[in-house]
């Protein structure tokens, strides 16, 4: 049996999808997603990663409750909602013990995913190999420059260089880890309850140090978070050597290809620490 919608109030801060809370005749309160010109299975993808959140069972992750984006017009996303409250001296810690339990649950059949995917509004290609830095050159780094470039951006060779090297660079990465994707300081809150609560994914199997590195790249993550972190999981010689900045590099690519120009001068910079790090 249905039920109505007695209240809908904006919520603001996405900048590719709109957002509402629900309020129902029943008393009910959740949150709305929609797109008036979403890609077919953008909705649906995203809450295949949340299900896959939820199912590690380590951080608190809204339940997927329905969806529309199979055809042409507005795509929708309903979900739980949970409110928000505020941090305690405990919350990086937590966030931190959670994501390593989360990366835990990997996969032994290779890197990637089931199914594409989305990062932003932009697809991300999860075609699965058994090779991660064979799968970071060729399903990230290499479509997003490819993309940039169609658009005019990003002609340098040096770009070219971190391709050629990065299978080698990635070469004792073995352990396929679960990610959340696309870990910033916008797609993560605290519950009213005090619990760290994880939203917006791009998920897929891959090396955990990618969520680190793209916490590092806009902020959002206390020391307490890191320190938790590499506390409970360690963090590679490697990452802080120019990992950070490959792995980052994915994100900056997406930024220039979301957003334009603005973004090239990072992405040179990071690919430039790359090579010199790497003697290429």
């Amino acid at each position: 049996m249905g039920t109505h919608v007695v209240r809908a109030t904006p919520v603001g801060g996405g900048c590719i999808n709109n957002g509402s809370h629900i309020e129902t005749e029943s008393g009910a309160t959740l949150f709305l997603k929609w797109n008036p010109s979403g890609p077919p299975g953008m909705f649906e993808a995203e809450a295949d990663g949340l299900r896959a959140l939820r199912r590690a069972d380590a951080l608190r992750v809204p339940e997927p409750i329905g969806w529309h984006d199979h055809g042409s017009g507005e795509s929708w996303l309903l979900l739980e909602h949970v409110s928000q409250g505020s941090a305690s001296r405990e919350t990086d810690a937590r966030l931190a013990h959670g994501l390593v339990a989360i990366h835990s649950h990997g996969s032994d059949e290779g890197f990637g995913w089931h199914r594409d995917n989305w990062i932003g509004s932009l697809p991300q290609g999860n075609q699965e190999k058994n090779n991660w830095g064979h799968f970071w050159r060729d399903q990230r780094i290499g479509l997003q420059l490819e993309m940039a470039r169609s658009r005019g951006h990003l002609g340098d060779a040096f770009f070219d260089r971190v391709l050629d090297i990065t299978p080698d660079a990635l070469a004792d990465v073995e352990q396929a880890d679960l990610l959340h994707g696309d870990l910033w300081g916008g797609n993560w809150f605290i519950s009213n309850s005090g619990e760290p609560v994880l939203i917006d994914p791009a998920v897929y199997y891959g090396h955990g140090e990618v969520d680190l590195a793209m916490s590092e790249l806009f902020g959002g993550f206390g020391s307490d978070f890191y320190d938790a972190y590499k506390e409970n999981c360690g963090i590679s010689n490697a990452y802080s050597a120019y990992r950070r900045d490959l792995y980052q590099l994915y994100y900056l690519l997406v930024h220039v290809n979301l957003f334009g120009a603005s973004y090239e001068a990072q992405s040179m910079q990071a690919a430039q620490r790359i090579l010199a790090e790497l003697g290429a």
